[in-house]
């Protein structure tokens, strides 16, 4: 029987600050140890992200992880999806503006190429597709999704990637302007989360029943 007493350790695939962060802060009521690869003594190691979808680059990244270490491995690939530009930036979110970019730089371009896309068409989600990877090879996938719409003033000086622009559906302020409380209860990665969270137990009440 799945019970939360049980501890879960698992190296996270990310060095991002902010994101290890935000994950634990969503992932502490699971009773997971998580780690992030600096801490599990790959901070030098560099994945090769070469999907083409958030499912395919969640699993490269998770599968490296467990190849170099066993164990459990989590990882996640999210991004920003505007339907005017036809999904993009998609799966190239976090190198929108080049392989040598940042948030500031990303955001930039992305106003930019919505320059003449009339407020009501700038519709867009945050996509979120957790992996957590297995030794013996099972695997569960979880994906979550938030609506919204981009602006192009940025607003709040939270977050991180394009929440100063990301204004969630139901709301009427940036994902930049909550609190990491607040994100936490709405955004595409809490909720890639809380599908996690339901298929690790029947995960382990699987394990459970079999032993």
């Amino acid at each position: 029987m799945y019970s939360k007493n049980r501890e879960i350790k698992a190296v996270l695939a990310s060095k991002n600050k902010h994101k290890i962060q935000e994950i634990n802060d969503i992932l502490k009521p699971f009773n997971i140890n998580l780690v992030s690869m600096t801490e599990a003594g790959l901070g030098d190691m560099e994945i090769v992200e070469d999907g083409t979808t958030f499912e395919e680059n969640s699993m490269i990244k998770a599968k490296a992880i467990v190849d170099k270490l066993g164990g459990i491995a989590i990882a996640d690939d999210s991004g920003l999806e505007v339907d005017a530009l036809g999904g993009a930036p998609g799966i190239y979110s976090a190198r929108y503006a080049g392989d040598n970019t940042n948030d500031e730089t990303n955001n930039e371009k992305l106003i930019r190429e919505l320059k003449e896309i009339p407020a009501e068409k700038r519709t867009a989600r945050y996509v979120c597709v957790i992996t957590m990877l297995f030794e013996d090879g099972k695997s569960i996938v979880a994906r979550g999704e938030v609506e919204g719409k981009i602006t192009d003033i940025a607003q709040g000086d939270g977050g991180f990637g394009y929440d100063p622009h990301f204004i969630p559906e139901g709301f009427d302020k940036t994902f930049a302007c909550f609190t990491p409380e607040e994100k936490n209860t709405v955004s595409h990665r809490a909720r890639a989360l809380q599908v996690l969270s339901e298929e690790l137990k029947k995960y382990y009440k699987e394990i459970y029943s079999l032993g």
